[in-house]
């Protein structure tokens, strides 16, 4: 008998945390026994599929220069009816051919609006399936704050239409869903924690322990304001009381060519410029480094609270993005984070932010849950038990 199929839809836009996670999220299902099909509709992103998972690459959409409301298509082309339908009918395809049993959507309708030329018509194909498959959504615990009027409640008509399920990938003491989504409560049913997605379940060791070690600076994958980060971190350096301790610099996938050649012809000595590491390799470099700078997103805060290292944060939070800010926050408010908020980032202001955190005593471990995966993986069991 082949094995239960899930069909897992997730469209990141500019940063790659959102497949990243949720193909650690499929890793777990396929070891928990399912047949997974994940379905990406950003730019290809190299050696992102785990082993056993199939992967299936839509053609890309990505946002330009961080505006989420101009899609292009990966040429950099603005999206027209024909990409748009192509899209589309190569979903809606993949979906029927697989006949899942269990279909996951990332993050929509939480977010992923400006998806829903082709979401809706795949939640229409899920609903009138015979069978008809459990469908759920994926999202992660912080999300955008919507001032428009009427988002809330077109969210809650779009669950309570389509959707059995909401799997929140994070951990209730730490971020709860109501604090960004102030009607959860009238949801409170379909709503399922996982706890945060982590690389390991076990304990990480606490990386404060070398007062001489390195500064780990890391710009997630997302093209947007990357370049800059690294660069003042380059400046902080030598405005900093770590001043005489090797810093190394993370780059992203999707910095620009051109960006990256001006950051290493600007490099000083002492200061190293690499490419991301593996997720994994990255935790090793949290658990020994003596401070890590970074932006707010998902997976790298989850890492700095698995690895317990002192922090600070710079979030993204330019054309009205509050996600990060939002973590950042809640990192600074636990005393797990010193933060430099957008509007005061400079290199003096990093520089100031490194001190203080390297001066500040290690923080105190965050009893946070990251067996995000392995949570989702079993709660679709439990569901595919249910339907049988």
């Amino acid at each position: 008998m082949s094995a239960p199929r899930v069909f897992s839809y997730v469209q990141y836009l500019q940063g790659i945390g959102h497949l990243y996670r949720a193909a650690h999220i499929a890793a777990a299902m396929v070891e928990a026994g399912l047949g997974v099909d994940l379905v990406s509709g950003g730019m290809p992103v190299p050696k992102v599929s785990p082993e056993n998972v199939t992967l299936h690459q839509l053609p890309p959409i990505r946002c330009r220069d961080g505006d989420f409301s101009d899609l292009v298509n990966a040429l950099g082309a603005p999206l027209d009816d024909a990409y748009r339908d192509h899209r589309r009918d190569e979903l809606l395809g993949l979906f029927r051919r697989q006949q899942p049993q269990i279909l996951i959507v990332e993050a929509f309708p939480f977010g992923r609006r400006q998806m829903r030329f082709e979401l809706l018509p795949l939640l229409e194909a899920a609903v009138n399936a015979s069978p008809r498959p459990v469908v759920v959504c994926s999202v992660r615990d912080i999300l955008q704050v919507r001032e428009k009027p009427g988002r809330d409640q077109e969210t809650l008509d779009l669950l309570n239409t389509y959707f059995d399920h909401v799997v929140v990938h994070g951990d209730p003491d730490f971020a709860p869903l109501e604090a960004t989504f102030p009607r959860t409560r009238e949801i409170r049913d379909k709503i399922h924690y996982t706890g945060l997605v982590g690389v390991f379940a076990e304990d990480a060791p606490v990386s404060c322990g070398d007062d001489r070690g390195e500064i780990l600076v890391s710009a997630g994958g997302g093209a947007t304001r990357s370049e800059v980060l690294l660069s003042l971190a380059m400046k902080a350096r030598a405005l900093s009381s770590a001043k005489d301790r090797p810093w190394r610099l993370l780059y992203g996938t999707n910095l620009p060519e051109e960006a990256l050649t001006g950051l290493m012809a600007d490099l000083p000595e002492g200061v190293t410029l690499e490419p991301n590491r593996s997720r994994a390799e990255f935790l090793d470099l949290l658990a020994a480094c003596s401070l890590s700078v970074s932006q707010a997103g998902y997976n790298t805060v989850t890492d700095i609270l698995h690895c317990g290292c002192r922090a600070v944060l710079a979030p993204y939070s330019a054309r009205g993005e509050t996600e990060q800010l939002h973590r950042a926050r809640r990192m600074e408010e636990l005393k797990l984070a010193h933060i430099v908020e957008a509007e005061q980032l400079s290199a003096e202001s990093l520089a100031q932010a490194v001190d203080a955190a390297l001066a500040a005593p290690p923080p105190a471990r965050f009893p946070i849950d990251v067996r995000g995966a392995e949570r989702s993986a079993e709660l679709i069991l439990s569901w595919l038990e249910n339907q049988n």
